[in-house]
């Protein structure tokens, strides 16, 4: 039986694909510098893998993605052609992951947005960079496809969260950010915690393990060539959202929000239709039951978790 390669399987998502097939391959940047063509080659050379998952990325919240917007296209179009290639020469399937997050802003789209949008005008300026490295992630994966013959797929989840994330403040996204605002907040006996932005923006999240379960059973039943959005579309607002980590970690104190930092993208709701057609008929795991897992899990390991520096 033939195995599979998890890039990125220390991370939030990679790590939840790792657990549900332990007898992966986990790859890591620790293993192989995938930003190095000869590392990818070397890492794939196993006969025994028929396929590749692939998580890793950089990636990081506005703050982060605006402050290296460079160091975040050069390192995605690195890992992507180096593991594109790697995957053609070996006649692997490849099932390269996405965001929502690289879909156009308005007036180009029409909300909720669907597949067939994903190039119909630039992304937000806030990640431009991370954008379009994920964009010719999938526009390579098409090429490769019609000049080789290459079976690769690509998904696209929206914003992510679940056990193995990364709390660093200035690099992490929304949700561990706030898990952990709210959390130190109530260690150090503040009473307000501030959030960037106005709070007005409304997101979509998915828990992680939701997430790999899908693209688990899409690398079995699908083959196509146009990516699959893969995200709960239930959303909530940045206000909503703080105020629920707040009442789950059992902050009284006062959420105050900077209007003088970025909110970013200020909505970017996705369609599931095409994954439902396609003959899923899972559930999502609910918000705040993810968030409780989440906050419980982070609340066991802290400070010894990714990205907290104490």
């Amino acid at each position: 039986m033939k195995e599979k390669v998890v890039t990125g399987c220390t991370g939030l998502l990679g790590s939840e694909i790792l657990s549900a097939i332990p007898a992966a391959i986990g790859i890591n940047s620790n293993i192989c510098d995938l930003t190095e063509s000869n590392h990818a080659i070397l890492t794939l050379e196993d006969g025994q893998v028929d396929a590749v998952i692939h998580c890793a990325a950089r990636v990081g919240g506005v703050k982060s993605n605006i402050d290296h917007v460079a160091d975040f296209f050069d390192d995605n179009v690195k890992m992507n052609m180096n593991v594109l290639d790697a995957c053609r020469e070996r006649n692997l399937k490849l099932v390269s992951v996405l965001s929502t997050c690289i879909y156009p802003d308005a007036p180009y789209v029409k909300y909720p947005l669907t597949e067939d949008q994903l190039h119909m005008g630039p992304p937000h300026p806030s990640n431009f960079g991370y954008a379009y490295a994920k964009r010719m992630l999938e526009v390579q994966s098409r090429a490769y496809r019609q000049q080789f013959g290459c079976n690769f797929i690509s998904v696209i989840p929206n914003n992510l969260y679940g056990l193995n994330d990364n709390y660093d403040l200035n690099g992490g996204h929304v949700i561990p950010a706030l898990i952990r605002k709210f959390h130190e907040a109530m260690l150090e006996g503040r009473h307000e915690v501030i959030v960037w932005g106005t709070g007005r923006p409304i997101r979509e999240f998915t828990f992680a393990r939701d997430a790999a379960k899908i693209i688990l059973w899409l690398e079995e039943n699908y083959d196509g060539d146009e990516p699959v959005n893969i995200g709960n579309p239930d959303w909530v607002s940045i206000e909503q959202l703080s105020l629920m980590i707040g009442e789950e970690i059992g902050f009284e104190g006062h959420v105050k929000f900077d209007t003088s930092k970025p909110d970013g993208q200020y909505e970017k709701p996705s369609s599931n239709n095409k994954l439902r057609s396609l003959g899923w008929n899972g559930e999502y795991t609910p918000l705040r039951v993810g968030l409780k897992e989440t906050i419980k899990s982070f609340q066991e390991r802290y400070p010894n978790i990714r990205g907290v520096r104490i």
